[in-house]
């Protein structure tokens, strides 16, 4: 009872990191690296910058800030066209950094201090403010791949006009504690 913290937040995240790969899934190698226009982002670039964000916040967070002095933020948002595998390597690898580092901890971190560009958050504030970073990030590049794929879209939530319909389904079952994976 204990980790229902911890293991809320691995939920809410895996949830996350899914909706980032099934819009992946749907895309064309070129389609990861398209920028609407200079100023704008592509998905490449979001998950350079995902993974930039994860590594440097959640190494040797007891021990380093989580803005490490190795981080070159602004290269994360440099143009380019990576191929699918570099992408899909520094998505893993930024996720991997975040949820080790998620199953090291224990109740008890959760209240130590940790800082990130020298200001100081509990364990808990700190993967607060990651769970509305990267949600945030990985809502663009379902955007996006839903602008790119258009009539192709398969949504990943509930289709328009199937809200009824699902709502049935869902109030035909019983009652029961939802696990962020079974929801949409």
């Amino acid at each position: 009872m204990e980790n229902d913290y911890i293991t809320s937040v691995k939920k809410q995240f895996a949830y996350y990191k899914s909706l980032g790969e099934k819009t992946f899934e749907q895309l064309t190698d070129e389609q990861l690296s398209w920028q609407y226009n200079p100023e704008s982002n592509s998905i490449a670039m979001i998950v350079n910058h995902l993974s930039g964000n994860m590594i440097s916040r959640w190494t040797d967070i007891f021990t380093t800030d989580g803005e490490k002095p190795t981080r070159n933020r602004d290269a994360e948002f440099a143009t380019g066209t990576p191929t699918r595998e570099v992408i899909l390597d520094a998505w893993n690898q930024g996720w991997k950094c975040l949820f080790d580092t998620l199953d090291a901890l224990t109740i008890n971190d959760l209240e130590r201090i940790i800082y990130i560009r020298n200001q100081g958050h509990t364990v808990m504030e700190a993967i607060n403010r990651q769970l509305a970073h990267y949600p945030y990030h990985v809502g663009q590049i379902v955007f996006l791949g839903k602008m790119l794929c258009n009539e192709n879209w398969h949504s990943l939530s509930i289709p328009r006009g199937q809200s009824e319909n699902y709502n049935a389904d869902k109030f035909a079952q019983e009652k029961r504690k939802v696990h962020f994976t079974d929801e949409k």
